[in-house]
């Protein structure tokens, strides 16, 4: 086993490589379908400032990730969206009720954040760990995805491979790094519905 140090002020920290089974589920599920990928390993990081103390500075856009309930609670969204980026709850509520809406498909209706239990249950994911990988866990392809399409805009969107983007590998310990073509790729592995749309 590795031992790691990483230095924070006059504090080192000591860390290994484990790697959790929640990690090791996602990284073979890429390896299994061949999608390229990078990780990296790092202290842990459940909300954005602690993560990005241990980010490395590769270019890619990092990531953060949300998932939501609808007001009767039989309907579930994850909403990924640049990491420097807020969201106004009552905004988005409008903005997925319109595209939902344009689907054909019910109101989301009132938003609120779904409990861990929800998130257990839909993603096999705990709070502070929610990621698109969560998604190789819906079996019944019960959770839509919505992206925000701010994505497209940041990097050289018009040779996609040169652009990349970065989610815990439903650990955060870890950091996967993955070019926003092979992420497309992995999400039509999946099932589960996804578009893009304008949060902000």
């Amino acid at each position: 086993m590795w031992l790691l140090f990483f230095r924070t002020g006059s504090d080192v920290l000591l860390t290994t490589n484990f790697m959790s089974d929640r990690q090791e589920a996602v990284l073979a599920y890429l390896r299994e379908h061949d999608i390229p990928f990078t990780c990296y390993n790092h202290p842990e990081g459940k909300t954005i400032e602690e993560a990005k103390r241990w980010w490395k500075d590769d270019g890619s856009v990092h990531c953060k990730n949300i998932f939501m309930r609808n007001h009767k609670g039989n309907q579930h969204y994850l909403i990924c969206f640049h990491c420097d980026h807020d969201l106004d709850i009552h905004d988005l509520e409008a903005r997925l009720k319109g595209a939902l809406q344009s689907q054909g498909k019910p109101s989301c209706g009132k938003l609120s954040f779904a409990s861990p239990e929800r998130m257990m249950r839909y993603l096999g994911l705990e709070p502070g760990s929610v990621s698109p990988f969560g998604l190789i866990n819906d079996s019944e392809h019960h959770v839509q995805l919505f992206l925000d399409a701010a994505l497209l805009d940041d990097g050289n969107y018009r040779n996609p491979d040169c652009k990349t983007l970065s989610f815990h590998p439903n650990d955060c310990r870890g950091t996967v790094v993955i070019s926003l073509t092979d992420f497309e790729r992995y999400l039509a592995t999946l099932g589960n519905r996804y578009e893009y749309l304008r949060l902000y």
